[in-house]
Order: structure tokens, then sequence, then C-alpha cells
């Protein structure tokens, strides 16, 4: 099972420098993944530090729990990174005094691996879930959302402008037999959308806005965010890589916000102190020898910020 899984890690040096990791603090990585940021994070805090690493997918644990298994202050946690102040709490972390690393994007493996139904261009069952013990998948969206939901999750997740032909079709197709295979979906998008020359599949945002809702991605970004900024410690950071524009939207409004010295807009400012300070004003990128190895890193962004409250 190992050795099977495949994922190229993002910006793996950019996102761990901004840590500015130190040994002796407790540092989360909230997506395992292959374990390439967890693998350089440890390097950086042996021997005294201390890493928890979150991932529900059991691929990612098995590879990752292999390649990581030298390092004995390392803490794998099968569970999502939006219980990580229950599951924390549990080893008795109760302060994250380093820092935490958020990789947002799905891994190579996950959409690739062909019975996951993440892509269009290989025959699957409608799947998408990233934890395979969830009950919810693509197939329910798809075949039990009503028109109007439909419309609403392709047009702001998935920014598609024909959302209201897909829906409509897709509608009148599962009235005959549900819709079950990613290619079967994938054909009828492209039949019920006008031919546009596009570098981009006609399926590719209808496929990502399925994604998001089965896996609540952008409700888990909220939700891990304000948990972590009551987590950390003074100085400790948060280095966050998103992937498409509507996660960085939610980060970057986030983090705008906390980091501002008034957010009550009154005469007579009564607002606590700021609890962060951006690190870096304008998102990181990745870098064109990067880009070269790895395409897709083309649109991943880092937003940095340090905790500045004191407590």
């Amino acid at each position: 099972m190992g050795t099977q899984f495949t994922h190229y890690t993002v910006m793996k040096n950019e996102a761990v420098d901004a840590l500015e990791c130190r040994d002796g603090l407790i540092y989360v990585d909230c997506t395992l993944g292959g374990g390439g940021h967890s693998e350089l994070i440890l390097n950086r805090i042996s021997p005294n530090g201390k890493l928890y690493a979150f991932d529900i997918d059991d691929d990612a644990i098995s590879y990752a729990s292999e390649r990581l298994k030298e390092y004995k202050n390392l803490t794998i946690i099968k569970d999502s990174y939006i219980n990580i102040k229950s599951a924390l709490s549990k080893y008795g972390v109760d302060k994250i005094t380093g820092g935490v690393l958020l990789d947002l994007g799905a891994s190579y493996h996950q959409l690739t691996k062909q019975e996951r139904g993440f892509s269009f261009s290989k025959e699957a069952p409608l799947d998408m879930r990233f934890d395979m013990s969830a009950d919810f998948s693509a197939y329910d969206v798809v075949n039990s959302y009503k028109e109007e939901e439909l419309v609403k999750i392709f047009s702001e997740y998935g920014e598609e402008r024909f959302s209201k032909r897909i829906a409509k079709a897709i509608v009148n197709r599962r009235n005959q037999s549900p819709l079950k295979t990613t290619t079967e979906l994938a054909e009828l998008i492209v039949k019920s959308t006008p031919h546009i020359k596009s570098s981009i599949h006609p399926a590719t945002r209808v496929f990502q806005a399925i994604r998001i809702e089965v896996n609540g991605e952008l409700k888990n970004v909220k939700k891990v965010l304000t948990d972590v900024l009551d987590l950390l410690d003074y100085g400790a950071i948060i280095s966050v890589i998103s992937f498409h524009s509507l996660e960085d939207r939610i980060v970057k409004k986030i983090f705008k916000y906390e980091a501002q010295k008034c957010r009550c807009n009154e005469m007579i400012c009564k607002c606590e102190p700021p609890r962060i300070e951006l690190v870096n004003k304008k998102p990181i990128t990745a870098s064109e020898e990067e880009i070269k190895i790895n395409p897709p890193s083309r649109s991943a962004k880092l937003r940095v910020v340090r905790y500045i409250k004191q407590k």
C-alpha cells in the first residue's frame, strides 16, 4: 500500500522556512499527506521538539508512517484537522508553542487514484471522499441535491458560468436513471455546455465544486483557522498553503480581520489588541523551477502570520 502513494510536496521549503522551526517547541502539520512537510519540520525540531500530524486518508497515513518511522518525536493522528482542539487535548496539548502548517491541497495520490473518483478522465464510481469511512459521497450530491442546490454549489464552489444548464441536464438525466460514474457525469457536462476553446476540460469546475461540497472543504478552512488561533502561544506561527481562490479568500479575510487594530468601527475603539500580525502582506508563490517540475503548484499561495497577543 505505502509504496503506491504518490505525492508532490508543494512549496516545501518556503512553507517550513516560514515556521522558523526551533528545537523543543510543539508543532502541528494539519495535513500529513506524503509526509514531505512533516519530515522537514522533524529534521529542524529534533531531538526535543514535538510534531503532531493529522490526516484522515489511510493511504497517506500508511505511507508517511513508514517514511517517518525513525522519528520518535512524531505523533500521527487519524482525524480531521477540524477536530484539532479535541484531538490535541487527548495528548495533553492545550497550547501550540511553535507553529501550525496547513496545506489545503488534495494530494496527487487522492486525485489520481482511479477508484477514488476525483478525476473525470478515468472511469470510476462517483466518490470523491477524502475520508473513505464517511457515508456521504459525490454520488449523493449528484443524485439527491435539488436543481437549485446544484446550481448554487457549481456557481459558488466551481465558479462555473454554465451552472444552470449543467444542473438541469443532471436532474433530467437522473430522473431516468442515477448517474453512477465519473465518465457519465463528465460526458453529460460536455454535452450540456457550449463548445469553447479552452485548455481546461468543461468538467473541471463542476468536479472541483462537488469535491469541495463532499468534503466540506471551505467550512473546514474557517473552522480550523478559528480553532488554531485559540490554541497558539505567543510567537507561534501559522503557515497556510491554499490552491484555489475560494480558499485563499477565506484565509486572507480571517487573517486580515484578526490583524486589524480596530475591528469595531466605532468612534471610540473598544477592540482588544490584534491577535496576529501578517508576516507577508502578499502571498508567497511557487518558484519558476518548482512550477516546471510540478505545474499544479502554479496556483498555490502561501500566507503566514505570527501570534502576537500576550496570554
